[in-house]
């Protein structure tokens, strides 16, 4: 099933077809926007060599890379927070009980309207006066995972909720637990089905860490920051860095596309991986398919 099915309706023809018009003019417009930053780049001695010269070296790339680096452990950190919070707000929002589902719905609602910057300036000046000075990465970490939760929460609560509620059932009349049922059955082929939103979900998260210049937490583009003010090349180390945001996430979203396209191509294992060992652990035995 493709994942964009899981939280939006299909287009119609006619949608499909607006799409097409809308993504070609956007195109044509952002290279007409291009070309004019080119050219009044070029009347200004921006595109000089000499202008371009220094990033040709291996100093500058060092210190660029050591900006990636520290993004990429941000990145990392939140994104493994923001899932784990994730899985646990959408199970709050389909459990039965309502004193789960009640304040997981309305985590998810609230968070989703305030933006993560809020959240950052939350952390760096509210936290403090109460005590809790967090170091820099955590300054970082801790309000990406709190705003991106909310929207992994969605996705996989899109996840639990397309498969099938046979499986489930199946599960209980196994002889595990509600809770055992879900992590064993139903949550693997869940995350399988909603894969590719992850990632591409992930990619926005990764350039969320922009949002470190404001704590002064050394990733990419503090970097680039620090190194326009010493090499007086503004102009060419933003584009650079762009670039490189560019390269990342144009190759995250090459990868979403391939894991939809392969879910599409290829019929899910979910089942028949899950069940056996949902069998195993309930003491049950595993039926033997007819050949």
């Amino acid at each position: 099933m493709s994942t964009s099915r899981l939280l939006f309706d299909e287009p119609g023809p006619q949608a499909r077809r607006r799409i097409r018009v809308a993504t070609a003019l956007t195109l044509l417009a952002g290279a007409v926007l291009v070309a004019l930053a080119l050219r009044q780049f070029a009347d200004n001695g921006q595109l000089a060599a000499d202008r371009w010269r220094p990033y040709g070296t291996w100093p500058m790339w060092r210190y660029l890379l050591e900006g990636l680096r520290s993004t990429l452990y941000a990145a990392a950190a939140s994104i493994a927070l923001a899932m784990a919070a994730g899985i646990v707000l959408a199970l709050g929002r389909l459990s039965p009980a309502r004193w789960l589902r009640i304040p997981s719905a309305a985590y998810v609602e609230i968070v989703r309207t305030i933006p993560a910057l809020l959240l950052v300036y939350v952390v760096l000046f509210a936290l403090p006066k109460y005590g809790l000075d967090l170091p820099l990465f955590w300054k970082l970490v801790v309000p990406l995972s709190v705003s991106n939760a909310a929207a992994f929460a969605e996705i996989f609560r899109a996840g639990i909720r397309s498969v099938e509620r046979g499986q489930l059932e199946a599960g209980l009349a196994l002889g595990l637990t509600r809770g055992r049922a879900m992590r064993l059955i139903v949550l693997p082929q869940a995350a399988r089905r909603v894969l590719p939103s992850l990632v591409s979900q992930s990619a926005g998260l990764l350039k969320d860490t922009s949002l470190g210049f404001v704590v002064s937490y050394a990733e990419l583009l503090y970097s680039g920051k620090v190194l326009a003010n010493y090499n007086h090349l503004l102009i060419q180390t933003y584009l650079v860095i762009a670039l490189i945001y560019l390269v990342i996430n144009a190759s995250l979203a090459k990868l979403a596309r391939t894991l939809e396209a392969r879910q599409r191509t290829r019929p899910s294992r979910a089942v028949r991986e899950a069940a056996p060992a949902a069998q195993s652990l309930s003491g049950g035995t595993t039926p033997q398919t007819p050949r």
